[in-house]
């Protein structure tokens, strides 16, 4: 019996089990335009979502003159400009799917970072 081979949205999401990366580094390594990459994300977001043992990650993008962070931003897409300068030399935002696991790290270390605080 023979297998199907797995679909682009599968490959993608394998990628991003292993290791942050952006639109351009997965456009690379799947051989697809950049736009497709960005149009597929907003499908592997959803299908994430439905799985209570996986988060989807996005580090956002930051603005290279002035290192305004665009942390509200809810769109996989990299922002054209700055709201602050205007500079059009924005960072690529990254991409990562959490495993439960890698999930109760970060949640460790970010209640561990309060602690150290005093708050």
């Amino acid at each position: 019996m023979q297998f199907p081979e797995r679909t682009l949205r599968q490959r993608l999401i394998d990628l991003l089990l292993e290791t942050p990366l952006s639109s351009d580094q997965l456009a690379r390594a799947l051989a697809i335009p950049e736009r497709q990459v960005e149009e597929h994300l907003v499908h592997v977001v959803k299908t994430v979502s439905r799985d209570s043992s996986r988060q989807f990650v996005l580090d956002p993008s930051s603005c290279l003159a002035c290192g305004f962070v665009f942390r509200d931003r809810t769109r996989v897409t990299r922002p054209s400009r700055c709201p602050h300068c205007r500079s059009e030399g924005i960072s690529s935002p990254r991409y990562h799917i959490a495993t439960q696991a890698s999930a109760r790290e970060d949640t460790g270390l970010l209640r561990r970072k309060k602690a150290e605080k005093g708050l």
